[in-house]
């Protein structure tokens, strides 16, 4: 019976992708139910489950007192000593009892305990499975939906599919069936990233030199797109022009803002965006979803930066140029149009980038990343303090 049982736990698991778990504390409380029905509410019941024979231990707990008042919560001294000879007065001692004798009872809320937890398995399987659904999206049954095939996996009950209506991959399924240029592989999607429900971006570019990706993407005063925005339930899409420059990409990315210029850094995937004054909020986007998505898009790190605020930030750093030892106008100006903006630029840099970039003589050069390094020392350690502090404060 014990290992019928077992096999009934493991056969559940695996039909239904229930944790065995779930099914065996269900078990421990239909039976604690059961004695509690029994015997009182008040009895303190202890159940165990030994997973390798499929045996469930029952033990009931009883103080181990002089004088006993409360049979059922309460045991004699020298009756517990006579089932354990080390139990002391004052002790919670658990007397095993017979599972079988609760029969028909605990049977029964087990099985109700056993279908409650098992529907709420299920439902916490469903909710996990909907984490491709597009928020706010409510689904009825006997709907048509349209959706992309993220997974199928193998299950005894048979393959299991994963659909999903968020992953950037359905966007561009919808485009693909809407837009016969791109179906015929004259317009192609080179890049797309989501918020699912509220914005998207999509990059296109055209193999034919006469067909405009773009336009080709929007359709006839918009039809093909907004037959996409319907289906995605009012998803805002923005169609990018792909561009092999990345600056150019980016500043397609970020429309409709204007932007100024860009700075790269290849090393670390990062580009400062200058951006007009007046054109910075446009940049950046309502909670800085347009940055965000265009960084996506792009895959790099952009940092958007005001006109004014970039004009005093190039100014500080040609000062501190000015300010390490040695160094006058005519170094600082060369340093600066080789690309070392500041005190701090230079500080970081190698010697060999130094020499290579700027022309200085080895001599010249050493001398002067000596003197940057030891300008920019305080500095460090001052940062070093506040970062110190600030893990201390947490």
């Amino acid at each position: 019976m014990n290992l019928e049982l077992r096999r009934l736990i493991d056969q559940v698991s695996r039909d239904k992708g229930i944790d065995k778990e779930l099914l065996v504390n269900a078990i421990k409380d239909a039976i604690r139910s059961a004695a509690r029905k029994k015997y009182g509410p008040k009895m303190d019941i202890e159940v165990e489950y030994q997973d390798d024979t499929g045996e469930i231990e029952v033990f009931q707990y009883k103080e181990v007192v002089t004088e006993v008042t409360d049979p059922g919560r309460e045991v004699p001294f020298d009756e517990a000593r006579g089932l354990d000879p080390e139990c002391e007065l004052g002790d919670q001692l658990g007397i095993r009892m017979d599972a079988a004798q609760f029969g028909r009872i605990a049977a029964q809320s087990a099985k109700q305990i056993i279908m409650q937890r098992m529907k709420d398995a299920e439902r916490d399987l469903v909710f996990e499975d909907l984490s491709e659904q597009v928020p706010r999206e409510i689904y009825h049954k006997g709907e048509r939906i349209r959706a992309y095939v993220l997974d199928v996996k193998r299950q005894t009950r048979g393959p299991q599919i994963i659909l999903s209506r968020t992953h950037p991959n359905f966007l561009v399924s919808l485009f693909e069936s809407e837009v016969p240029e791109i179906a015929e592989g004259i317009v192609q999607v080179l890049g797309c990233a989501r918020e699912p429900g509220s914005r998207s971006k999509i990059a296109v570019a055209s193999r034919e030199s006469d067909v405009d990706p773009v336009g080709a993407c929007v359709g006839l005063k918009g039809s093909r797109v907004q037959n996409i925005v319907q289906e995605l339930r009012g998803e805002k899409i923005d169609i990018i022009p792909w561009n092999p420059d990345v600056a150019k990409f980016t500043t397609n990315g970020l429309a409709p803002a204007e932007v100024s210029r860009i700075i790269l850094n290849k090393d670390q995937q990062l580009m400062e965006v200058i951006v007009p004054d007046d054109q910075l909020s446009l940049a950046i986007g309502k909670r800085g979803q347009n940055v965000r998505l265009a960084s996506k898009l792009v895959g790099w790190k952009i940092d958007v930066k005001t006109e004014s605020k970039y004009s005093k930030s190039l100014k500080e750093g040609y000062l501190s140029l000015l300010r390490i030892p040695g160094v006058g106008e005519i170094t600082a100006n060369t340093l600066h149009e080789a690309g070392f903006t500041s005190a701090k630029v230079v500080a970081e840099t190698s010697l060999e980038e130094l020499i290579q970039t700027t022309g200085l003589s080895e001599k010249k050069a050493t001398t002067l990343l000596a003197a940057a390094q030891e300008m920019m020392a305080p500095e460090a350690e001052e940062g070093e303090e506040i970062a110190d502090t600030s893990v201390s404060a947490e």
